[in-house]
């Protein structure tokens, strides 16, 4: 399939729910919960879904689409990874870190995806032929230590505290020893893609979904990076820029195998 029309196709996607999304913003809507009270869901979540969902399929009725809220639609060789609103939490209180997160996969490999920033207007965008951040090319590049590196996580959750809480502390506190700063923003889709942009050096996550970390997965790889893990499963991910030296690190520990 021609890449270029898939990428164009999720950009016009993600960028169709930016409107909406800066209407509601610090507007302080109702919220939902689903799994439990860390799980937050709102009305845009719902209706942006049902846009892009409505733009894909307008180009290509055939596609197959995996969302977070919508769950899994139709079937065959083209499957589009959508995440309406990658940081509800933060989108819901008025805190300027969320991202609309749409990725496309032939015969399980990801070939486009764009990371889109609303509020920032920042557009991370990349195929099998490259990587960029509103139209300029990206490159991973960045700190080769801890000692010199910033890393993104939203590790420990909750449900890492319940499964084994000594653990999840323990190995924190390896983290905030070792890099120089750790932060934690609360979108995995934009932490990949502040990854491939150098802006940051690394990324971890746990139990991650598809919609979180597909479109993040192929930046970081296209432009350079280095993506662990499978983002066309559940589970943990981790990421770093080129030259990052991980033998070394506190997160290799942690690295998908």
């Amino acid at each position: 399939m021609d890449v270029t029309n898939l990428l164009g196709i999720a950009v016009e996607a993600a960028r169709a729910v930016g409107p909406r999304l800066r209407k509601a913003f610090r507007s302080r809507p109702d919220v939902a919960t689903k799994l439990d009270f860390h799980d937050p869901v709102t009305e845009h979540d719902h209706a942006a879904e049902e846009i892009i969902r409505a733009v894909i399929t307008s180009h290509l009725p055939e596609s197959a689409i995996v969302g977070e809220e919508g769950g899994s639609t139709g079937s065959g060789d083209l499957v589009w990874y959508v995440d309406p609103i990658d940081g509800t939490a933060n989108f819901a209180t008025g805190l300027p870190f969320f991202c609309v997160s749409v990725a496309a996969a032939v015969r399980g490999e990801l070939v486009a995806g764009v990371v889109y920033d609303p509020v920032r207007e920042d557009e991370f965008s990349a195929s099998t032929e490259g990587a960029w951040c509103n139209g300029a090319p990206l490159r991973s590049v960045g700190a080769s230590t801890d000692r010199e590196a910033m890393l993104l996580t939203s590790y420990p959750t909750a449900l890492d505290m319940e499964l084994d809480m000594d653990a999840a502390l323990r190995r924190y506190g390896r983290f905030l020893k070792s890099f120089s700063a750790v932060r934690r923003p609360g979108s995995a889709a934009l932490k990949l893609a502040y990854v491939a942009a150098g802006w940051s050096d690394a990324a971890y996550g746990t139990k991650a979904n598809p919609w979180d970390v597909a479109a993040g997965a192929l930046l970081v790889r296209q432009a350079g990076g280095v993506y662990l893990g499978d983002p066309l499963a559940k589970g943990d991910y981790l990421a770093y820029v080129g030259g990052f030296d991980l033998d070394h690190s506190a997160l290799a520990e942690v690295a998908p195998r």
